[in-house]
């Protein structure tokens, strides 16, 4: 699903802020997903004329030179990729983004609801539930090994009108209409 995943932020980022060229994007390149993941982003980032900006963060000590590598490549928006530092230092990526005033993007709705503009992501409530039923078909007997892998089938986005209104965005009615949730 990156490659779709990836696409869709970015189209969505594009609409929102027409302007942006230089996304920089927040990665852990010893996670093999998420290098997979760099890839699918350039790809994607090509088809609606923007550019990648890489920027490796391993441990939340990197984080003051991954801001300023941002800075220095003149990045004019932010996304940072689900993985357990970027996770855990949510607030640090978020404040960054607001205080330089780059629209931010995300994989998940916490990063939104502590400031960031929005994110485009698997529910993990519908991910949860369907794991639920795959426990339950093993508690009563299924093999796992017989079962199917699942693809995520619902996907949120989540708005942050505050943080648009603070980048002084106006954002497409059409999008407001489709975000699952917007947060004011």
């Amino acid at each position: 699903m990156l490659p779709e995943l990836a696409g869709k932020r970015q189209q969505l980022l594009k609409e929102m802020v027409p302007k942006v060229s230089r996304v920089a994007l927040l990665l852990n390149p010893a996670n093999p997903i998420e290098v997979m993941g760099l890839r699918d982003a350039q790809a994607a980032a090509a088809v609606v004329g923007l550019e990648i900006l890489s920027i490796e963060v391993r441990a939340p000590e990197d984080f003051p030179a991954a801001f300023a590598a941002a800075t220095a490549g003149r990045a004019d928006a932010l996304h940072a990729n689900v993985n357990p530092v970027n996770s855990r230092n949510y607030q640090l990526i978020v404040d960054f983004a607001l205080k330089n005033r780059l629209p931010s993007s995300f994989d998940e709705r916490s990063f939104v609801v502590a400031g960031g503009l929005f994110s485009y992501g698997s529910s993990f409530i519908d991910t949860y539930q369907r794991s639920a039923i795959s426990v339950d078909k093993i508690l009563k007997g299924a093999k796992p090994a017989d079962m199917p892998i699942q693809q995520p089938t619902k996907f949120e986005f989540v708005l942050n009108l505050k943080t648009a209104k603070t980048l002084g965005l106006t954002i497409p009615r059409s999008l407001l209409l489709h975000a699952d949730e917007v947060i004011q």
